[in-house]
This record gives C-alpha cells, structure tokens and sequence, in this order.
C-alpha cells in the first residue's frame, strides 16, 4: 500500500477563531453615528485618533484641527 502524501484537510475550512481586526476610522464614525460635519466636535472619535494617528488613516485635516501631529518617521 503506497503511502498517502499532502495534506488531507487542504480542501476543509478552518474551525479556529477569526482574527480580531482593529476598526479603521471609517468604521469608528459610522459606529459612533457620526457625519463628515461632525467629527471636529466629537470628543470619543478625537481620543480614538489620538490614539491610532500612527497606526491608522486619520484625515489630515481633522489631526490638524486637533492639534495632533503624527509622529514623524
């Protein structure tokens, strides 16, 4: 009897948990009810900023408003 080679689960799904995806700032917004006019005024998108602005799309504009630089390179 030959001996069977590759993989045999190649063709099932994987049953392990999903990856756990940060929110991207669109997602934050819309989360937060919030529309394009009002995300200058909203305190709890400008703390989530604060703390993505190096790791996420922040518009610039918004950061400059806010006073919040991303740190350069």
């Amino acid at each position: 009897m030959p001996s069977e080679r590759g993989n045999p689960n190649w063709c099932k799904p994987l049953m392990g948990a999903l990856p756990v995806i940060p929110p991207t700032f669109e997602s934050v917004a819309e989360a937060l009810g919030l529309a394009p006019k009002d995300f200058k005024g909203s305190i709890p998108l400008k703390e989530w900023a604060n703390r993505n602005k190096d790791h996420k799309y922040v518009p610039l504009d918004l950061l400059e408003a806010w006073g919040l630089l991303p740190e350069s390179e």
